[in-house]
């Protein structure tokens, strides 16, 4: 049987066709299939399966498309993840659910009569029947615009005195979301306290969104300042600050100096986004966008409109308290005017409350030299040893040691006109600022503020160095004050015929200031006649001519 069977199998009638020719070139064909490769992979119970129905091996192209499957999933669970983040961190522009004061931003209230946001409940009820709350003013608002002082913000970077409604933190939140927005930023600043509102950290808020920088208050600077020389000196500065800015205007809010081209611009690079205003607090932002929709509204029907509702403006710090909305283009995007930013370390953080007018210019600044307190003994002294071992105060909150200075040394202070400048011996210096602190010294203003008061406690030795007298070495500006000028020679004697002893050297002094309020070290600001005169315009390469942001005025 067993014989039979294999005489059967090798029977050339039972063979296949294709098995008869067995040329080489038949026997390569069937002895090189891909189902060797294929078998080697297979587990047992597939490689004996009959009738094809095991699983086919996949193919490149099954491969390639598993792939993008998988790759597209693994897309969809990153976006909804991502949008899940977004949603739980993301803080609303303008709260919508809640009527806001058009004024100040705070949300609308009819509980406390005290607190930001306060309208009486029947005019409440009327307003919001007739679907009028975007049109109400909130009493703060109203108090304010009478010339009260009502602050409300507290925490660091507040202030003390009086009820403190919000935290500075919690302001700085409400400006957390625009990292993820794209917005153009109008970033302001104030010529008058130029280090201390300049928001160093302003990417922390802006992100990467593009700024123009308009600097505020230039009416302010003395008479016969040359604006090219202060044009060129601050972006000067803000080049040094490794900013992305686009352009400079030099601008005035009372006078409207400069606004135009700062609507211009808007225009120009807006491109549809949103515009949001930023700045320190008190830098000038609600006036501004007064300003800016005055002059927008001569040709734009939209911002004429939105004049009839705009933010209100106070010197007090602090006096808007959430987003405002404008429609104020007729095109895409919206105008936003947004709470300061507290900054914990100026002057302003650590006065009281009804002393913060006194930390703010009304009118043209002009430099305040030193006045000796008129004794003999201390006349005497000054003749003799010139101006080392001699103590400058200014108001109640700077007091500047002169250790080692030149007989010619001329200190000229740019600020507030309250706050006066006085000079005693050293020696003679703690007795006369705890004399005097509260009458004569002040802010803090009166004996009662100052038996409070905390006094100078931070020392900065200052080591400043010149080369040429014809010049000022540099300025020491006070944050939330203004500044100081240092000069080698007073300028009076370098016109004179008097030879001086050199032209180079060194300054070194002390300044006390209270303790968060930080002190800074700059170039000299070209401000007055004087200052067109000694200001040097630096010489640029093609590469610093291409990255440079314009100025305008």
């Amino acid at each position: 049987m067993a014989l039979k069977t294999l005489t059967t199998f090798l029977s050339p009638l039972s063979r296949p066709h294709h098995f008869t020719n067995s040329t080489p070139k038949v026997l390569k064909t069937y002895t090189k299939p891909t189902l060797i490769v294929c078998k080697s992979t297979l587990s047992p119970e597939t490689q004996f399966e009959s009738d094809g129905a095991g699983a086919a091996a996949p193919t490149r192209g099954d491969r390639f498309l598993e792939l993008q499957k998988a790759k597209e999933a693994a897309k969809v669970v990153l976006r909804d993840s991502k949008k899940k983040r977004e949603k739980k961190d993301k803080v609303l522009k303008v709260n919508t659910a809640v009527a806001s004061c058009y004024g100040c931003g705070a949300p609308l209230q009819t509980s406390e009569s005290d607190a930001p946001g306060y309208v009486d409940p029947d005019t409440y009820e009327l307003k919001k029947k007739h679907h009028q709350l975007k049109t109400v003013l909130c009493g703060r608002c109203r108090l304010l615009s009478h010339g009260h002082m009502i602050t409300a913000v507290g925490g660091n970077g507040g202030y003390a005195g009086g009820k403190q409604f919000v935290s500075a933190d919690e302001l700085r939140e409400k400006l957390s979301h625009l990292r993820r927005e794209k917005a153009l930023i109008v970033k302001l600043v104030d010529i008058v306290d130029f280090n201390g509102s300049f928001l160093g950290r302003i990417r922390d808020l802006a992100g990467a969104n593009p700024i123009i920088l308009v600097v505020t208050k230039v009416d302010l600077l003395p008479k016969g300042t040359d604006f090219n020389c202060v044009g060129d000196w601050v972006v000067e500065a803000t080049t040094k600050k490794k900013l992305n800015v686009l352009s400079v205007h030099l601008t005035s809010s009372k006078s409207l100096a400069g606004i135009v081209g700062v609507a211009s611009e808007i225009q120009k690079e807006k491109k549809g986004r949103d515009v949001y205003i930023l700045g320190s607090a008190n830098v000038g932002k609600s006036a501004f966008i007064n300003a800016l929709l005055k002059k927008m509204g001569e040709r734009d029907p939209a911002a004429a409109m939105a004049q009839k509702y705009k933010p209100i403006q106070s010197a007090v710090p602090g006096t808007t308290l959430g987003p405002i909305q404008i429609d104020a283009f007729l095109g895409g995007g919206k105008l936003y005017d947004t709470p300061g930013v507290h900054l914990h370390h100026r002057q302003a953080a650590v006065v009281h409350a009804e002393d913060l007018p006194a930390l703010a210019p009304q009118s043209r600044l002009k430099g305040q030299s030193f006045a000796v307190i008129s004794e003999t003994e201390t006349n005497n002294e000054f003749k003799s040893h010139g101006l080392n071992g001699f103590t400058i105060f200014w108001g109640g909150l700077v007091r500047i040691d002169l250790l080692k200075v030149l007989p010619e040394t001329c200190l000229t202070f740019y600020g507030p006109k309250s706050l006066r400048v006085y000079m005693v011996p050293t020696d003679k210096a703690d007795e006369f600022y705890q004399k005097e602190l509260g009458v004569t010294l002040t802010p803090p203003i009166g004996k009662q503020k100052a038996e409070g008061w905390k006094g100078l406690d931070t020392e900065r030795l200052l080591e400043i160095k010149f080369e040429d007298t014809e010049r000022p070495a540099s300025d020491v500006a006070i944050s939330g004050l203004g500044w100081i000028s240092v000069e080698p020679v007073r300028r009076s004697i370098r016109s004179s015929d008097i030879n001086l002893e050199s032209t180079s050297g060194e300054l070194h002094l002390a300044v006390h200031v209270p303790k968060p309020v930080e002190v800074f070290v700059r170039s000299p600001m070209p401000v007055g006649k004087a200052g067109a005169e000694w200001y040097q315009y630096r010489e640029l390469t093609e590469k610093e001519l291409e990255v440079r942001p314009k100025w305008y005025f």
